[in-house]
């Protein structure tokens, strides 16, 4: 370890290396649940892209791993330390470089917290639209890294489609830069794309190139209750199926609605089984609102409430970006899973979520981004209470695989990380594997970088 800190010091100010265990030991993993996180040797927080290579050619000359991290807010353990890693932690590489305006494009450094860009893009007119629930925490290279969604991904799509180009230092030190800054551009294999949702396995984002979009106007939300989630999923099914285009539609089932009324008081009726949010950013959003709210009915809302401007629209939305909050005071610990299905199965998701929690005597909440078929099972448990954790964690298996039975997928936004590496095979299957194995061999021959992720 002493040549470790010894080389890095060459090529990183004193400040930027921290080896005290107390300190290293808080970046030692994300929010997941039943992740396992090794003791790191040391944690690293750059301020340039050749500190970075410098980190990058000294674990590749001593054969360290290298553990890439943003603001651990994840939820699949893809940020976790290994024993004897060095973290590094992108943090403070926090520089929005450029907007322009004209190519209305954003380049930024990867500890760009999300919130902060967002508001910089408004300053011109512009918006970033990709907005994972934690962005007023988490950094644009963990977005990148996790390929994050976010409540308007409905409309305007996930964090790959805002991904142009990026910088990044791969393995051995040297540094790729991949994409373009036009709006257009088809040269070669789409490198850039490869490196979305890798969650730092296969190189370290030290830039990125992003596209950004013209501020829509403010959307007006409709809140529909339903004494059923199937009720509520067909309304989703119309919705989508009559060619609306919502800036958001999410889901609350009835646990959920109880836990944000219990906690916020905010006069949700008890009875209410499944809360829809729907949101217009349109120039007069009332009109499809009202037909949204008409599709609602028919399929058996007992209410439907359009608001009158965008601080009512606020005060609905609230309800929904309260929900994890309020699904923690229920037990010690939360083990959110992230299943996307297709939207014609989004009821037997959500029934099937519902039927595995009475199975395993175990409260799981379900909110959804509905209108993308993304569910988010939330299992409440207590750690501490060895046959309830493995009640969870086995809860968690069956929604993943209920999810790969409807035609869906493990993951929709939150990735692999170690939470799911072995579902990934299952949904991916021996030839897929394959290929992906050989694309980690190419970018790190070592295996030094995120090892025991993803794959």
């Amino acid at each position: 370890m002493g040549d470790l800190i010894k080389l890095l010091h060459e090529g990183l100010p004193a400040e930027a290396v921290l080896t005290d265990p107390d300190v290293t030991a808080s970046y030692a993993n994300d929010m997941a649940s039943f992740c396992q996180a090794g003791a790191p040797a040391v944690v690293v927080l750059p301020r340039t892209a050749e500190q970075v290579q410098h980190v990058m050619r000294t674990a590749t000359a001593l054969r360290v791993p290298v553990v890439p991290q943003g603001a651990r807010t994840g939820l699949s353990g893809a940020a976790n330390a290994t024993d004897g890693c060095i973290v590094l932690s992108l943090v403070r590489m926090d520089r929005i470089l450029e907007i322009d305006p004209v190519e209305r494009i954003a380049v930024v450094e990867p500890g760009v917290v999300n919130a902060v860009l967002s508001r910089a893009a408004g300053e011109h007119g512009l918006c970033y639209p990709p907005d994972p629930s934690s962005w007023e925490q988490c950094t644009i290279g963990g977005n990148i890294g996790t390929a994050s969604g976010g409540l308007c991904c409905v409309k305007y799509g996930v964090t790959a489609e805002y991904v142009l180009g990026l910088d990044v230092v791969l393995a051995d030190g040297r540094l790729l830069t991949t994409g373009r800054r036009t709006a257009k551009g088809v040269a070669g294999y789409d490198l850039t794309r490869l490196f979305v949702g890798s969650e730092g396995s296969l190189g370290v984002v030290v830039r990125a190139v992003l596209a950004l979009r013209p501020t829509p106007p403010e959307q007006l939300v409709l809140a529909a209750e339903f004494p059923s989630v199937g009720q509520a999923c067909e309304a989703v099914r119309q919705i989508m199926q009559q060619g609306h285009a919502p800036s958001l539609l999410e889901l609350m089932d009835g646990t959920t609605v109880r836990a944000v009324n219990s906690m916020a008081r905010m006069g949700l009726p008890e009875s209410t089984q499944a809360l829809l949010l729907v949101a217009f950013d349109t120039p007069d959003p009332a009109t499809p609102l009202a037909a949204v709210g008409e599709l609602c009915t028919a399929a058996g809302a007992t209410e439907v409430v359009p608001a009158e401007d965008a601080a009512e629209s606020a005060l609905l939305l609230q309800a929904r970006r309260m929900s994890l909050p309020a699904l923690e005071r229920l037990r010690p610990a939360t083990m959110i899973d992230d299943v996307c299905v297709p939207r014609g199965s989004l009821a037997a998701m959500l029934e099937g979520t519902a039927a595995i929690g009475h199975k395993y005597g175990l409260t799981i909440a379900v909110c959804a981004h509905a209108g993308d078929g993304n569910t988010h099972p939330v299992v409440c448990f207590d750690p501490a209470d060895p046959d309830e954790a493995r009640r969870a964690r086995e809860s968690f298996d069956e929604i993943m695989a209920l999810g790969l039975e409807l035609g869906g997928t493990i993951t929709g936004e939150h990735g692999v990380g170690v939470l799911k590496k072995e579902w990934l095979a299952r949904e991916a299957g021996p030839v897929a594997m394959e290929m992906q194995r050989g694309i980690k061999a190419v970018f790190d021959p070592l295996g030094l970088l995120n090892p025991g992720k993803v794959l």
